[in-house]
Formats: structure tokens, sequence, C-alpha cells
């Protein structure tokens, strides 16, 4: 691993552990403290620090920013995991398994509040502007996930509503977290709008590359069981290509595993895999990724500092790229 990128998540590792480290209210903290301990990529706030690098500025002054960034993150999983009534995070039980469904509702409005208390601490030069960023991005993630929700409803998503619903919900919280390190590192308006635009594509490229592994990770290093999306009926890109580009008998097929209230589970994976596997989903999934990764490299390459501050980003874009997990 880049030394300096390990030493980032050192300091996030570190600065983590102290969140909510003295409270001792442990009914209302000690859900949050769970999920924060749970680890994870810790992507975002890595970015943070990554973005104020980028400008030349002394990662300490972002270590608030990304802190609220990853504490939201957080916030969000663990009330996605109530909605989706979800048994496991990260190889462990979720909130609302372990406390229930109160304590996860509770403790993640804590959590909101939390962040907001560390973005407050951010440099006041940037705290107006970045107030406002954070503050859109978090009612952008709202609508993300309503989305998600409607789609759960309806098998007639197009690939373009899919690609805005993942925007919302995954990629604008990259896109912000790299642009308030930006910020805090005092880069041009212009810069750090189009860090935010890597951000964007990036994002889009993670989460498109999250559903090909769903279906062909491998579970020793995906973390968690192949085909989880196919078994709840995840509207994800590969199945919104199936019922778009299936054949008439494969699309009755298709549409009865998926309206099926019992099933055998590794069957309907294995059919549902083969119907992608007929349809090349594979290949043109691998397509659209690459075109958002280089969509992204686009973006890095017109911030005007030198192209040898860009190396860590773009290391870190291709490692993204071709990640197994």
């Amino acid at each position: 691993m880049n030394p300096k990128v390990a030493l980032f998540e050192k300091i996030m590792a570190d600065a983590i552990r102290e969140v909510f480290a003295q409270e001792q209210f442990p009914t209302l903290y000690d859900p949050a403290r769970y999920i924060l301990s749970l680890g994870g990529k810790r992507l975002r706030p890595l970015l943070t620090l990554m973005g104020a690098d980028l400008f030349g500025s002394a990662v300490d002054k972002a270590i608030n920013a990304a802190l609220a960034i990853e504490i939201f993150h957080n916030f969000t999983l663990l009330h996605d995991d109530l909605m989706d009534r979800a048994d496991m995070r990260r190889g462990q039980p979720t909130v609302h398994k372990k406390w229930n469904a109160n304590s996860a509702i509770l403790s993640g409005d804590a959590m909101v509040i939390e962040a907001y208390r560390y973005i407050a601490k951010v440099p006041p030069a940037s705290l107006p502007v970045i107030m406002d960023l954070f503050s859109t991005t978090a009612m952008q993630i709202c609508q993300g996930q309503q989305l998600d929700m409607d789609f759960e409803k309806r098998m007639d998503v197009s690939e373009a509503e899919y690609i805005e619903m993942i925007r919302l919900k995954t990629a604008v919280l990259i896109g912000c977290a790299l642009k308030m390190g930006a910020l805090i590192g005092g880069a041009e308006p212009r810069d750090a709008d189009c860090l935010y635009e890597y951000g964007i594509n990036i994002g889009l490229a993670f989460q498109l590359k999250d559903d090909l592994l769903d279906v062909y990770g491998d579970p020793r290093t995906f973390g968690k069981m192949i085909g989880g999306d196919i078994l709840c009926n995840k509207k994800t890109y590969l199945l919104i290509k199936a019922l778009k580009n299936s054949g008439e008998q494969q699309k009755k097929m298709l549409l009865l595993w998926l309206s099926a209230s019992e099933f055998d589970s590794a069957e309907k994976i294995r059919f549902v895999k083969n119907v992608y596997d007929e349809l090349n989903l594979k290949v043109i999934t691998g397509n659209l990724i690459e075109k958002y990764y280089l969509a992204s490299l686009d973006c890095l390459t017109s911030i005007r500092v030198s192209e040898d501050r860009k190396k860590d980003l773009m290391e870190f874009s291709e490692n993204l790229m071709y990640r197994e997990k």
C-alpha cells in the first residue's frame, strides 16, 4: 500500500476511535460506537484527507470534516439496514438485530447531530460553503434512498433512473468528501468542482463494481454472500439490463423467479446468473464501469496542480477499479 495512504488510514482509524468515546449514556451511544467500530473501507474520510493533501494542505485541518463524512455515512448504513431488514453488516449483526429498531433509529439520529458538530469545527473561512455542501449532500442521499425504495415496487426502472439513484445514494457523498478536503486545502472553486466531478464518476464506477461483485465476486475475498442482490430482487444495473435485453421466454422465466415468494436460494441465484451470462452482462457492466473510471481520470487531469500530486488519487482510482471486494 502507498505509505501516505497508509498513514492517512491510521490517522482516521485513531480519530474514529475517539468519536463518542467519552459519552456516558451507553444505551444511546453504544450502537453508534458499535457500527463505527466495524471498520469497512473508510473510503470517504480517506478521500477528504487526500483532497486536502492534493492542494498542499496539512491534513490535520481536514480531520474534522473527514470524521463528519464517516459518521454520516455510517448513520446511513444503520438506517439502511433497518429499512432493508438486513441481518448482517461487515460480517457482524446489524444494530437493529443486536439491539432493536428503536435503538437503531435514535442512535442514528445522534450520529447525524454528531456529524454536524464536527462540520462546525472546520476552518472558519471554509465553514459556510462546506456547511451548504454537506447539507445539500445529506438531502440528496435521502432522495437516493427514497428512489431505491420506490424501485422495489417497479419492474420498469430504466438504466438512466438507476444511474441517477446511485449518483444520489452513493456518488454524491464521495464527491462531497473530496470537495470538502479541496476547499479546506485552499483549492480554487474551479478545481474543487473538478475534484467533485471526479468523485461523482469514481462513485458511480464504485457502485457498479459492487453490483458486479455481488454476482461474480469470489466469496472468499468479497466479504459477504454472493447473490444477495439477486435473492432480494434488488434493482441493480445487471437486473435492469436483463429485463430490458432478455428474449420473451427468458423474461417470462425471470419475472417468475422475481415474483416467487418461496424458492431455493441457490437455484434462484444460479438461474439469474445464467441469464446474465447469456446476455453478456458481465462484460457490458464492466464496460460501463470503465467509462466512468476514464471520465474520473479526465476530471483529475483538468485540475491545476502538478501531475506528481495527482499520483495518489490516480493509484487509488485504479485500486477501486480493479478491486475484488
